[in-house]
């Protein structure tokens, strides 16, 4: 029987790969957090032109936070049971924790919001997220990339539903639900869960996961490019929502509304090329660092120990840029985060382990006790 209760504080402290930690999956949330960054204090281009390598940064829009959010399906999935989720009690307790976490990082989104910097805050959806995935633990790798690609067809309709609900809306409700549509991001955590379901550990499956991962997404910006092209005018769509352009005809309009490839349209080619690129992400990570040995864990410990802390560092970043007197958008600034947070990270995982967000988290989900033999 899988054991999921929390590790101790300092399990990871002076260690560079803890034992059964997956370092590379660290290493794409490392990715996620840092190109998140980007797209708050980079000063990235609205799109790619690939023409212009000054906008190919611009990668970074919707493709992080669905990073981020299929790596939350992927911890999910690593610490319920990896491919083998256990059965009750067992999995009662994991679902009561998993809860537990939910909350917490509901709790810290909307303090993070109460900051009022002019960042979209992905924690209370995140949250969510959680709370959403504790029926579907026990579910199977293929039915749950089938609820996925399930969520995926929802996703553009949700999303067009629900914008009339926003009409007068603030910072605050535009980040509840219309930024980070639920049924568009769960697509993402359910991808997520079923890659670790489907055994990532396993040096074949990686090479699959990558490859798979990369067909799907070219392939699903080719047909949205032939189908959808991106409207002239898309710099002034509202991220998380459809958009069709000024002058579109009804069917230009609906192949906009489910063939879009425009970076957080939430269309359905969106949806599953940013998890086929997400997917071919976290096993090309896993691929490169993971059982590659102690040279192998050095070159990856810098952004190692930024993915294992999360909830830390999203958090941190988000606390200075409300210190600060004015809002920072340039190259130069992101290079100043992305540095303060390798260097914080390292320091902190050796010496103290894991990181005090995570430390907390932990020590509330223990409020669920373990069951009774």
């Amino acid at each position: 029987m899988t054991d999921a209760r929390p590790a101790p504080p300092t399990a990871m402290r002076g260690v560079l790969v803890p034992a059964g930690r997956l370092q590379g999956v660290d290493v794409a949330r490392a990715i996620a957090l840092l190109g998140m960054m980007a797209t708050h204090v980079g000063g990235i281009a609205d799109a790619v032109d690939w023409s212009d390598p000054g906008t190919w940064a611009a990668v970074a829009h919707g493709r992080s936070s669905s990073l981020f959010a299929v790596l939350a399906g992927v911890s999910i999935g690593l610490t319920s049971g990896r491919t083998t989720p256990p059965g009750p009690p067992a999995i009662g307790r994991v679902r009561g924790r998993l809860a537990i976490r939910a909350v917490a990082v509901v709790a810290v989104g909307l303090l993070l919001m109460a900051l009022q910097t002019p960042v979209y805050v992905i924690l209370p959806t995140y949250g969510v997220l959680f709370l959403l995935a504790v029926p579907v633990l026990r579910v199977r790798a293929r039915w749950l990339l089938v609820l996925a690609g399930l969520c995926a067809v929802l996703s553009p309709v949700v999303a067009l539903a629900t914008v009339p609900l926003y009409a007068d809306a603030g910072m605050w409700e535009v980040q509840l639900g219309l930024v980070y549509p639920v049924v568009t991001f769960l697509a993402y955590v359910l991808v997520g869960l079923a890659v670790a379901r489907s055994g990532l550990e396993a040096r074949g499956r990686q090479v699959v996961l990558l490859t798979s991962g990369a067909v799907v997404a070219v392939v699903a910006y080719l047909v949205g490019n032939a189908l959808a092209p991106v409207p002239d005018d898309a710099a002034s769509a509202f991220p998380g929502v459809p958009y069709a352009g000024e002058g579109s005809t009804g069917s230009e309009a609906l192949a906009q509304l489910f063939l879009s490839p425009r970076d957080h349209s939430s269309s359905i080619v969106d949806v599953v090329a940013t998890s086929g690129i997400a997917v071919a992400v976290i096993a090309l990570c896993t691929l490169v660092f993971d059982g590659r040995g102690r040279t192998a864990e050095r070159i990856a410990f810098p952004l190692a120990a930024v993915g294992s802390m999360p909830l830390t560092v999203y958090a941190g970043h988000l606390v200075v840029l409300a210190m600060l007197p004015e809002y920072p958008d340039s190259g130069a600034a992101w290079w100043w985060f992305a540095f303060g947070s390798v260097l914080f990270a390292m320091t902190w995982r050796t010496f103290l382990g894991r990181g005090p967000l995570e430390r907390l988290t932990a020590r509330l989900t223990r409020l669920v006790p373990d069951p009774r033999a």
